[in-house]
């Protein structure tokens, strides 16, 4: 979908009801520009369940050290090993990645920020009421077509495991981004 003047191009993929947003943004400072790859799936919420799941890091360690809390699923050391999960409902994270092609689809990611997030905030209330979204972001600019189609896969079977656990509908949200 092109953009125009002020919006850059993006993708639109449609799973069911849902419309999964593929762009790009980039974020300027004084010196520099950061080019950043995102994917959203507005969709409709029925309980505020929220979950954030990216790759341990260097200071991964410290933050724990900090009190920062991290589920372990107990599905897989390997899985457990490599990510950090946050979460509002530890029950419905434990559902969600009990599905192992979810958990392989975000193995394959070498990068991930993966995340379900409420549209509220002083920038960011543009949603109706009910309506949450999926957001992935990745710093720089993802170009391989096999890594994006495994993200709307991953995309496509989180919103789904999100209806089966009661979290969402699969009811159309009516927000286009």
């Amino acid at each position: 979908v092109e953009g125009g003047f002020w919006k850059g191009d993006k993708v639109e993929a449609h799973h069911g009801s849902w419309t999964i947003t593929l762009d790009t943004y980039t974020v300027s400072t004084s010196h520099s520009h950061s080019v950043f790859t995102r994917m959203r799936a507005p969709f409709v919420s029925r309980d505020g369940f929220r979950f954030t799941i990216y790759r341990k890091g260097f200071f991964s360690g410290l933050g724990k050290a900090l009190g920062m809390q991290d589920v372990e699923t107990g599905h897989s050391l390997h899985f457990d090993d490599d990510f950090i999960i946050k979460d509002n409902d530890e029950s419905k994270v434990r559902s969600l990645l009990a599905r192992a092609e979810i958990r392989r689809l975000l193995q394959e990611q070498p990068q991930i920020h993966l995340e379900l997030k409420d549209d509220e905030g002083f920038f960011r209330h543009r949603f109706p009421e009910g309506v949450d979204e999926l957001s992935f972001q990745v710093h720089g600019a993802i170009k391989d077509v096999d890594r994006l189609r495994k993200l709307f896969d991953l995309f496509a079977k989180v919103l789904d495991e999100l209806c089966r656990i009661g979290s969402a509908t699969a009811d159309d949200p009516g927000v286009r981004l």
